[in-house]
């Protein structure tokens, strides 16, 4: 009995052992996501192409700002005047990835952990948005 107690706490000790000498790492890195400009000649719509995004099951941007939680309100009918010219402004028309908007989207700089990352195709309709205007249409 004594023979298995001496062994189950050398067990226990090597294991400990290995445990806290795992890899470490003193540095984050930063993930750059390379979101693509929309092809040449296609119109980016707010109201068909970019509001829908905010609302869709997989990413419910709208589950957190409802108009009565964090800012801007991103429901639909209203997410435009809640975006414009607060978080995008004729500024960020010539380089979209600068916007408050943009640098704040999930997959791109959040705030917070939004519990999902908007994908590539989600992110490129938003940028080609922004850089076409910022138009309300």
């Amino acid at each position: 009995m004594n023979k298995i107690l001496k062994l189950t706490s050398k067990a226990a000790v090597v294991t400990l052992m290995l445990s806290l000498s795992s890899c470490y790492y003193d540095e984050i890195q930063e993930i750059i996501v390379e979101v693509p400009d929309p092809p040449e000649g296609v119109e980016v719509s707010f109201r068909t192409d970019v509001e829908p995004i905010f609302s869709e099951e997989s990413n419910n941007c709208t589950q957190c700002h409802d108009g009565t939680g964090l800012n801007p309100d991103l429901r639909t009918g209203r997410a435009y005047n809640a975006i414009v010219p607060e978080y995008v402004n004729d500024n960020d028309i010539e380089d979209a990835e600068n916007s408050k908007f943009y640098q704040n989207l999930p997959g791109i700089g959040h705030p917070i952990d939004a519990g999902f990352e908007l994908d590539v195709d989600q992110l490129t309709q938003i940028k080609g948005w922004i850089s076409q205007g910022a138009q309300n249409n």
